[in-house]
């Protein structure tokens, strides 16, 4: 059989009555509007149905479907076990019961296809989505996505719509970093792949809830909120390589990156010349030495500089290295004390007694000719790749992948 460009997985538990139907119409979906080679896999993970008996009888109807048995359950297992064992250079998977329109399936991989994304999700939460479905599934999804921009900084607009793609190398790097065998894998991929400066690309689709749905709503939002919390401190703790990976695979070094730090630069930059100088203007109401003031304020504002930088410039997350980070930040404090205490003492030279309005429009100004010199420091010397990456991090244990037992194709 010709090797597939695109390996469309639908995993499946105790789907007897529905899995013909929809490997049918995924199938001449494909053979209609796809252009290259294709292969359908059913990805039957532990059901107790005839399900295999279907997907086997399926097989056997078209060339371009292969089931793959899996004798442990979980929808995040089954993805992870066929992805990995997979020859096709683009990977996808959709929900058996086909709420996501199939027309989305080429905008889905198109990018993946060029080079253009790594990754690629089908939203239901972007203006241009047609969703059909309850306000009570709706309010879940909503909130829940907001619990993951607010704890971990998540971007994306959707984590849990089961309509995604992924380049096989992509999938290469990250899957075997990813823990979760149940319905969190979706949401720890795409906060790994985030994490790794990886480009997802969104396509807006057309939903229809599935009113037979027999997934437990209650008990996987709990199942979700703990992953999060996981994903969250294995993140805190700087365990996790993303930093190798996106060395290897990233999107960082583009223009687009440095326009981005340098925004995100000068806001940091803002505060913190903001807290310095009120921070001297403070001081100086009870300290009679302008240069004791100045290095006071300086001190606590550039210790601020660099913990913003580290976190929201730079994406720096964990404890790993932040003593050593700080204390470089320090070194760049040095320079910048001698800058403004030089600017200071020639002010005094210049004006003896000058106002402490003048003292601190002058810290302005040295401050601001000394910005330039401090984020090259930062991106080249202090939070370079290759410092923040340094040392080897070997990825977290992994249990034991389910074994493929029975396969055709």
């Amino acid at each position: 059989m010709t090797r597939p460009v695109l390996d469309v997985v639908v995993p499946v538990h105790n789907e007897q009555h529905t899995l013909r139907a929809c490997v049918t119409r995924l199938h001449d979906h494909l053979v209609q509007t796809f252009p290259y080679p294709f292969r359908i896999t059913v990805a039957d993970n532990a059901s107790t149905d005839d399900t295999w008996q279907v997907a086997c009888a399926l097989a056997a109807e078209y060339a371009a479907v292969a089931p793959v048995r899996l004798e442990q359950k979980g929808r995040g297992r089954a993805l992870k076990a066929v992805w990995l064992a997979s020859d096709a250079p683009i990977l996808a998977y959709m929900d058996v019961d086909l709420s996501t329109d199939l027309d989305a399936l080429w905008p889905l991989v198109a990018p993946l296809m060029s080079g253009h994304s790594d990754l690629a999700i089908g939203t239901r939460l972007h203006r241009g989505s047609r969703v059909v479905r309850g306000p009570k599934r709706e309010l879940i999804s909503r909130c829940y996505n907001l619990v993951l921009r607010a704890s971990l900084g998540a971007r994306f607009s959707d984590a849990q719509c089961g309509f995604k793609a992924i380049r096989a190398d992509v999938a290469g790097e990250l899957l075997p970093l990813v823990e979760d065998t149940s319905w969190f894998f979706d949401t720890e991929l795409l906060v790994l792949a985030e994490r790794s400066r990886l480009r997802i690309h969104e396509v807006p689709v057309d939903w229809y809830d599935d009113p037979d749905s027999r997934v437990d709503i209650v008990s996987t939002t709990l199942d979700d909120l703990r992953g999060v919390a996981r994903v969250r401190r294995t993140l805190s703790t700087g365990s996790l390589p993303v930093d190798d990976v996106a060395a290897r695979i990233g999107r960082g070094d583009n223009a687009a990156r440095l326009g981005g730090q340098l925004v995100r630069f000068a806001g940091v930059g803002v505060v913190s010349t903001a807290l310095h100088l009120g921070l001297f203007a403070l001081l100086r109401l009870g300290v009679e030495s302008a240069q004791v003031a100045n290095l006071a304020a300086l001190a606590v504002a550039t210790m601020a500089n660099t913990a913003m930088n580290r976190r929201w410039t730079f994406g720096v997350r964990g404890r790993e290295r932040a003593a050593r980070q700080q204390a470089q930040g320090l070194a760049v404090f040095a320079l910048t004390l001698l800058m403004t205490s030089g600017a200071l003492g020639l002010l005094g030279v210049w004006a003896p007694g000058a106002p402490t309005w003048l003292e601190t429009g002058v810290l302005a100004g040295a401050t601001a000719v000394s910005t330039v010199v401090r984020f090259v420091a930062m991106r080249r010397w202090i939070f370079r790749p290759s410092a923040t990456s340094a040392g080897s991090v070997s990825a977290p244990a992994q249990p034991e992948e389910a074994q493929v037992v029975e396969a055709m194709g």
